[in-house]
């Protein structure tokens, strides 16, 4: 009846049936926030050791920047389990969150390339610092009004 409804009503093409193939998994929703969960948990771990292998000798800035940005990779990562992969992408470049998805992805970039080849260590955590608060951005993007608020509050702190 709603394929009867679309075709109807002039929405049915070839496009959308590809789209909501590419969109549909065949995971349950239990399996996918299993999926999620684990992902991020992953990603959190991956962070936390990261940091604490910031001190470690000779590789540790290496070890550092890597572990760091592989955990908020997971973590990025884990939110295509719960929208699935295509809808996740289209919304990651959405309008409303495209300067912080570039910002994020930029800084993943930048850290990796100021730990592994420009090896300088205070650039590296100045790009870790920046992947945190650009991955807080654009995560609160999901938030509606979340960004307004932090705005508002920081022009009250201000």
């Amino acid at each position: 009846m709603d394929k009867l409804k679309k075709v109807l009503g002039g929405q049915d093409n070839e496009d959308n049936d590809f789209e909501q193939v590419l969109e549909t998994s065949s995971l349950s929703w239990g399996t996918r926030i299993k999926a999620f969960l684990a992902c991020f948990c992953i990603g959190v771990l991956c962070s936390i050791l990261g940091t604490c292998l910031l001190w470690v000798p000779k590789s540790g800035l290496s070890l550092f920047a890597v572990f760091y940005t592989v955990g908020n990779i997971a973590s990025l990562f884990s939110t295509l389990f719960l929208m699935g992969p295509m809808k996740q992408l289209k919304r990651m470049f959405e309008t409303t969150r495209l300067i912080a998805t570039i910002a994020v992805l930029v800084c993943l970039a930048l850290t990796l390339c100021s730990a592994l080849w420009w090896k300088i260590k205070g650039l590296a955590v100045l790009f870790c610092i920046l992947q945190f608060f650009a991955m807080a951005w654009y995560s609160i993007s999901y938030i509606p009004f979340a960004r307004d608020a932090v705005k508002k509050c920081f022009t009250a702190c201000i």
